[in-house]
């Protein structure tokens, strides 16, 4: 049994008229991933294909002709094919990437003389890319944030997403053999996109692992979605292309949101990552006082009591200052006066001039 290619393109022609019988789909939609061909023509059981028979394949389809659930024939180019039980197998395999070698390990071949008495079909795969699978985390995904990569500081927080994603039947012989193959009619996408999107959703965490390692902030992943297609891709090609005969074909990352709690402590991290720089923290305490200095003035009702808290505060922070400040390694400190670093055990600072205490 084998195929011939009478015509090549998508269109039919007058070449129909020539056929006993023949087999088409119509354009599959995207909530369909295969379908039994329609038969047409004479007449005759539907479950047989006549010696002669002619096969109609379009543009993002390829036909299987089946026997008791054993492929036979596949072709995956758009053309007219017809069906030749003389020949020897055949393939068309359309460019698809492993098809060959699928088909020799699937296919079965029976023939009885001549004489037809088992049931076959034509079933049609959809190999277009099947879009708008949208997702969005039940379960918060983890997420680290590092600071610091020569200390180590990170912390961890939980990342919740949404987007959408597409995929592409790479290799239909596996698909029906291991997924499709037990329908009589038809195959819809909902059947099996439950399972795909949870599975999508696991391989993001190894996927966020490698983002977060590259130094990728947690809001910048909706402009790296190619890094995260690829990590996902990687993912899932064992239980997606190697056992479904699907690839992964893109992935969009509408928004990212975390946790209130989550948001502060990255900036409690911040701002102590911020403070180990000597000259950051004193600063930081000059702000703190004017800050009081000003709330204080600014408060008639209570403004002794506020001027006696600036004074105490103040007070500390000039002890703080007059300690030199943040120390460094060195043990010298910083200048109150004019902010350049002191020599350790210095009396006067020698930039300005003045005493340090």
């Amino acid at each position: 049994m084998g195929l011939v290619k009478a015509l090549t393109g998508s269109v039919i022609g007058t070449i129909l008229d020539t056929w006993k019988d023949y087999f088409v789909c119509d354009s599959l939609d995207n909530d369909t991933l295969m379908v039994k061909g329609t038969k047409r023509g004479f007449g005759g059981s539907g479950e047989v294909i006549t010696n002669g028979s002619g096969i109609v394949v379009n543009e993002g389809q390829c036909a299987l002709v089946v026997e008791e659930g054993n492929i036979l024939e596949v072709a995956a180019e758009p053309g007219n094919y017809t069906f030749d039980s003389s020949l020897s197998p055949s393939i068309f395999d359309g460019g698809l990437e492993g098809l060959k070698n699928s088909f020799k390990e699937a296919v079965g071949r029976f023939t009885y003389g001549g004489e037809v008495n088992k049931s076959q079909r034509v079933y049609y795969v959809n190999t277009k890319e099947i879009m708008d699978n949208r997702f969005g985390t039940s379960t918060p995904i983890p997420f680290r944030v590092v600071f610091d990569k020569a200390t180590g500081s990170e912390v961890e927080i939980s990342v919740r997403c949404n987007g959408q994603f597409s995929f592409k039947i790479v290799d239909p012989v596996v698909f029906y053999t291991k997924v499709a193959g037990n329908k009589a009619d038809r195959f819809d996408k909902d059947e099996l996109l439950a399972m795909m999107k949870s599975e999508m959703l696991d391989a993001l965490n190894p996927a966020f692992g490698k983002l977060s390692d590259a130094g990728i902030r947690y809001s910048e992943l909706p402009s790296h979605t190619a890094e995260l297609k690829e990590a996902v891709s990687e993912v899932l090609k064992t239980p997606w292309e190697e056992r479904r005969g699907i690839a992964f074909e893109s992935l969009t990352i509408n928004s990212v949101s975390i946790p209130e709690e989550d948001a502060e402590r990255i900036k409690n991290f911040q701002f102590s990552a911020v403070n180990r720089d000597k000259d950051a923290a004193n600063a930081t305490i000059v702000s703190a006082v004017a800050d009081a200095l000003r709330d204080a003035a600014n408060n008639p009702n209570g403004a002794a009591t506020g001027f006696m808290n600036v004074n105490m505060a103040t007070n500390t922070g000039s002890q703080f200052l007059q300690q030199g400040g943040v120390q460094t390694a060195a043990g010298g400190g910083y200048c109150p006066n004019c902010g350049k670093p002191l020599p350790e055990g210095a009396k006067f600072c020698p930039n300005c001039g003045k005493p340090v205490q």
